[in-house]
Parts: structure tokens; C-alpha cells; sequence
């Protein structure tokens, strides 16, 4: 193949491009210095010819203007130059943007210098003369992937670290920002709260915080299940009784509520209510006092009332089934949990948050979610919602055989809903070749995958209704880590 051959298939490849710190593939950008002008025109055609940004200065001085006046991904550095040479210029810019990643230039075979660089921040170094365009590209492109993921990794730890007072309360999508403006507004008021959101979307979290936000802090925080007392019962855990209330009373109990004083009580679950408590919590948040069973005293409460449900009270109310007067009691203040699908931007922060917590209780190394296992966990519709988020890393994290999470690791009901093929349109923003092998990658994972499954986990039946041989079949297996 001659040299404009070369050249043309180069030039078909398009910009080279990997995932920035806010996940959208972007070109990547190089800064070239060297003192070696005719040098520096070659490799500035080079990497421009493979579909790189590139910037070029001739000394160390300018490279840190250009530096401070626009953001590099990659540093092409030459170690040897006059005046400010490549470790000394390697250093200055570790300590102005430790983001930027550098990769060395040497003529000189120097192992000792190469090793000073690596061990002074350098990502990799490359010798003179360079090798061919693809094996310079390969070098830059791994070096800037590598710093745009770092760069990521430490945005999601900050994130994290300003969440970190609301618990497992995680996100940063227009959803979410509304409930942590919600918590803050309602945390230091007395009104009554009703949260509302499907099953596993953190309602005993978010009341937790605001409880935990406000003036009752030091005080009980008391959740209920209401769904989880029996009916007859109800009344008097809630509110309490004296002793000979009715029969089996035996001796007086405080109930619930009176566990609560000075904090706040949670009523989870408020649509299962039985009428005749439902009456009796309506006049408690009427007139701010409680009355126990059997009992002709009426005692002040010092209690914040939250309730949730997952059910829409105004239809329950409509339906009879809920009372008017308590629904608007109740409904002083409502904060809306959206489901995990509606702010499928929070998932990655919420996987890595739940990584973080069970690789730590688990005493386990386990720093990062492969790219393969994050495409299945973004294609999940997460019916269950965070919570089943929450239970599918544990579980990954006790299954995970290495330090990475992989497909196989995820449970099979996440694994099942894997995505079609991502659609053409978001391929074509990669090179032909990354494009291809991403597409066929995906392919396969997802066929064999599938057959798997018909199969019932049988290697030899999958393989066979596939008409592959068993042995390529079992080498894809392998490839993508898949279990059976």
C-alpha cells in the first residue's frame, strides 16, 4: 500500500474520539512540543491525518500559555529541549492541571529519564523515531481515555461527597435536584409531609432526611409500615393504650406515636390505614393532641407527621377509600420521588455509590463497573427502582470473580432486558474500525446471550442451535466473560 493509499484510509477514519467527564464522545485534543520544527510539522500531520485536535508549541514556555489559555487532553512532550527540558516541563504542568495527561518523547533510549517521567506523572513515553501513525494514535488515544475517565471517576466522587449528607440519596438530575431543594425547604417547618413515589424510590430515605436536616434531628426518627400491623391492632400501636382498654390489655403502652415524641414519625404505606384509625390520625394533626385507648386524657403531641404511599390518594379518596378530610391534612406539602427510569442520568452515580458501599462492607477491591456490564445496566428499565439497583451491585459485588464488575456478574433479571445493537446514528460518531467492533461486540454478547437462555444455561444445546461449533461458541463465552 503506497503512501496516499495510507494517507486516504487514514483520513476515512474520522475524528478520533473518546467519553468525556460528562459522557459525550468528543474529539481529543493534543498539545505537540518540540523543539525539532520539522519534527513537530510531522507528527502535527500525523495525528491531524487520524483525526486528533492538535495544538503545537516549540518550547516549554509557550506550551504552558497554550495550557492556561484551553484544556489538552494529552501532552505530547519531548524530554529533551533547551531551556526548560520535557521532566521539568512534565512537572509544571502536573502541578497546574493534574487532568492532563503526558506522554514522553525520547531519541535517546534513556530507561533512568523514562522512569523519572513515569514516576513524576507521565501516562507513557514513546521513542524516536516514532513508530507508525496507528501505533502513535493508539498511544495518545489510551492516554486520553484513561485521563477523561480519571476525570469522571473524580467528578462522581464529588458528587458523592456533596450527597453524602442525605445518605444514599443520590443524584444530580433536574428530578433529584428538586427533592434536595424539597428536603431543605420542609426540613425546619412542623407541616405535615406526604411523600409519593413507586416502590424502591427512597421514600423512607428522604423522610429520614429531612428529619435529620431539621430542628427534631436529635430526637426519634420512627418509621411504620402500616401495611404490616394488623388491622385490629392498629389503633393501639399507633396511639397507645391504658391498661384494661379492652380485653388482653394487660398494662398501658404508649404506642408509636408516644415512641416518637420530640421526633418524627413515619407512616409508610398511609393507603392501607383502616377507617377508624384514618379518623383518629385526622384529629390528632386537627387539634395537635392524642388521646390513648381506655383513656379520658387528651395529651399534647410533639410529633412531625411524614407520610408516604405509592398510590395515587386522590383516586383512593374519590374511590372512598381514603378520607377527604385527612387526605388534605396529610398533603400539606407534597414531594413527588421520581422513578430511577425518569432520571436515568443518576444510574451511574448511584451504581458506583452502591460499588463503593458493598466492595467496603465486603472488604473487597472492586473500583469499577465495566463498559460492557454499564450498557446493560443503563438498558434495565428498573422496575423495582433504586432499590433494585441497590440489591443487583450487591449482589455483583459477592459474584464479581476479579476487580471489575462484568455482565456476567449481574443478576440474570437485569442481564435478560440487555439492549438491541445501539442504533447506527450513535455509532457514526466513532472510526469505522471502533465502530465495527463495538457493533459486532455487542452482537455477540447479546446473541449468545439470548441462546443461552433458550437453552437453559446448556453450552452444547446453545451451540448447537446457533449451528457454531461448540469450541467458537465457548470462545465467545469467554471473551465476554459471560457465566453459564
Amino acid at each position: 500500500m503506497g503512501k496516499h493509499d495510507t494517507a486516504n484510509r487514514l483520513a476515512t477514519q474520522g475524528h478520533v474520539r473518546t467519553e468525556g467527564v460528562d459522557g459525550e464522545m468528543t474529539a481529543i485534543r493534543v498539545l505537540v512540543v518540540d523543539d525539532d520544527i520539522a519534527f513537530l510539522r510531522s507528527v502535527e500531520r500525523i495525528l491531524k491525518t487520524m483525526g486528533f485536535e492538535v495544538t503545537t508549541a516549540s518550547d516549554g514556555a509557550r506550551s504552558l500559555e497554550l495550557l492556561a489559555a484551553s484544556s489538552v487532553d494529552v501532552l505530547l512532550l519531548d524530554l529533551v529541549m533547551p531551556g526548560m527540558n520535557g521532566l521539568d516541563l512534565l512537572r509544571k504542568v502536573k502541578a497546574l492541571d493534574s487532568a492532563v495527561e503526558v506522554v514522553l518523547m525520547t531519541a535517546y533510549g534513556d530507561v533512568d529519564s523514562a522512569v523519572a517521567a513515569l514516576k513524576a506523572g507521565a501516562h507513557d513515553f514513546l521513542t524516536k523515531p516514532l513508530g507508525s501513525p496507528d501505533a502513535i494514535a493508539h498511544v495518545v488515544a489510551r492516554a486520553a481515555r484513561y485521563g477523561r475517565l480519571a476525570a469522571r471517576s473524580k467528578r462522581l466522587e464529588k458528587e458523592l461527597e456533596v450527597r453524602e449528607r442525605y445518605g444514599d440519596i443520590i443524584g444530580s438530575s433536574p428530578p433529584m435536584r428538586f427533592v434536595f431543594r424539597a428536603v431543605e425547604s420542609v426540613a425546619h417547618s412542623r407541616s405535615t409531609v406526604l411523600l409519593h413515589g413507586e416502590p424502591g424510590t427512597g421514600k423512607e430515605l428522604v423522610a429520614r432526611s429531612i428529619h435529620m436536616s431539621g430542628r427534631r434531628a436529635q430526637g426519634p426518627f420512627v418509621p411504620v409500615n402500616c401495611s404490616a400491623i394488623p388491622k385490629d391492632l392498629i389503633e393501639s400501636e399507633l396511639f397507645g393504650h391504658v391498661r384494661g382498654a379492652f380485653p388482653g390489655a394487660s398494662e398501658s403502652r404508649i404506642g408509636l406515636f408516644g415512641a416518637a415524641d420530640g421526633g418524627t414519625i413515619l407512616l409508610d404505606e398511609i393507603d392501607h390505614l383502616p377507617p377508624g384509625a384514618q379518623v383518629v390520625l385526622h384529629w390528632i394533626l386537627k387539634d395537635g393532641e392524642i388521646r390513648q385507648a381506655g383513656s379520658s386524657e387528651a395529651n399534647r403531641m410533639n410529633v412531625r407527621v411524614i407520610a408516604a404511599t405509592d398510590v395515587d390518594l386522590k383516586q383512593a379518596m374519590e374511590q372512598k377509600r381514603f378520607r377527604e378530610d385527612l387526605f388534605y391534612r396529610l398533603s400539606i406539602i407534597t414531594i413527588p420521588l421520581p422513578p430511577l427510569r425518569d432520571r436515568a442520568e443518576d444510574m451511574p452515580l448511584l451504581a458506583y455509590h452502591f460499588l463503593r458501599k458493598y466492595s467496603a462492607r465486603s472488604g473487597r477491591k472492586i473500583a469499577r463497573i465495566s463498559l460492557e456490564a454499564m450498557r446493560v445496566l443503563r438498558s434495565h428499565t428498573w422496575p423495582g427502582n433504586v432499590r433494585e439497583l441497590e440489591n443487583a451491585i450487591e449482589r455483583s459485588v459477592v459474584m464479581a470473580r476479579g476487580d471489575v464488575i462484568l455482565p456476567g456478574d449481574l443478576p440474570p433479571s437485569v442481564v435478560d432486558t440487555i439492549a438491541p445493537l445501539a442504533p447506527l446514528n450513535l455509532l457514526l460518531d466513532l472510526p469505522f474500525r471502533e465502530a465495527k467492533m463495538k457493533a459486532v461486540e455487542q452482537f455477540e454478547l447479546a446473541y449468545v446471550h439470548e441462546m443461552l437462555k433458550r437453552s437453559g444455561g446448556n453450552v452444547s444445546e446453545a451451540a448447537r442451535q446457533s449451528k457454531m461449533d461448540r469450541s467458537n461458541f465457548r470462545r465467545i463465552i469467554r471473551k465476554h466473560k459471560i457465566r453459564t
